[in-house]
This record gives structure tokens, sequence and C-alpha cells, in this order.
């Protein structure tokens, strides 16, 4: 199995170890965190603008769109970082979740969490660069 992002999210519904961990219960709820995320990124930053706040706090916004693009990662690759790193995987309703037994499918699963957070980090670090690069006033 290829370690690389996939392009196409799995349907089906099935657990697919290092590909599919959530179903559509789960992909809603990141999706929301994304949404949430999004906003919270967009109010901080039309604020720290308004009042003027030194470049540097802008960096701030790290945070607020790294959690953005870890929900829309995860719902867009119908895959739970949280839940990969636990070991476990929810295609049901929210709040129950399976284990998986198999080491091979733990380790790709935490591979899989761990480009998924490091893909958000990076998201996160672009735009609170480019956010404490904008000028005021």
């Amino acid at each position: 199995m290829s370690s690389t992002l996939r392009s196409t999210p799995l349907s089906g519904g099935r657990y697919e170890p290092g590909v599919c961990n959530i179903g559509p219960d789960e992909i809603a709820r990141r999706r929301m965190a994304g949404h949430v995320g999004l906003v919270a990124s967009v109010v901080v930053l039309a604020g720290l603008l308004i009042v003027g706040a030194p470049a540097w706090t802008r960096l701030i916004l790290i945070v607020t769109a790294g959690g953005s693009a870890s929900g829309y990662l995860q719902a867009f690759f119908h895959f739970c970082a949280g839940f990969g790193s636990r070991g476990v995987y929810n295609l049901g309703p929210v709040g129950t979740v399976e284990p998986v037994v198999d080491a091979e499918d733990r380790s790709r699963d935490r591979r899989r969490s761990l480009q998924i957070g490091l893909a958000s980090l990076a998201v996160g670090l672009v735009v609170g660069v480019v956010a404490a690069l904008l000028p005021v006033g």
C-alpha cells in the first residue's frame, strides 16, 4: 500500500487501513470542524488587522488555520488522524469505536495520521506566515 495521500476518497463504507477509518457521521463532524476553524481564522485575522496588532501576533493563525485544514483533510480522506493514532475506527454512529487488531493495519493508520498532521501543520504555517506579512493600515 502506498504511503502517499489518496487523491480519491474510499467509497463503500468499510474500514481500510491507512485509507478509511470513519463513516458519514464522523466525516460530517470533521467537515464541521474545518468550517469552524476557517471562520475562527477569518475572525481572528480581521480582529488583529482592525486593532493594528503587531505582525508577529498574526502567527496565531497557524493554530486556527492548521485546525481547519485538519478537519477538511480528515473529511476529504475519510480518515480520522486521532483514531488512527489510537488504533481505532468508527464507521457507525458518533461515539462508538472498534479496535484495529492487526499490528500492520495500526502502523498504516499511524502513518496516515502523521501525514494528515504534517499537511495540516504546513497549511497552518503558510497561512500564519502570509498573515504576518500582510501590511497594516
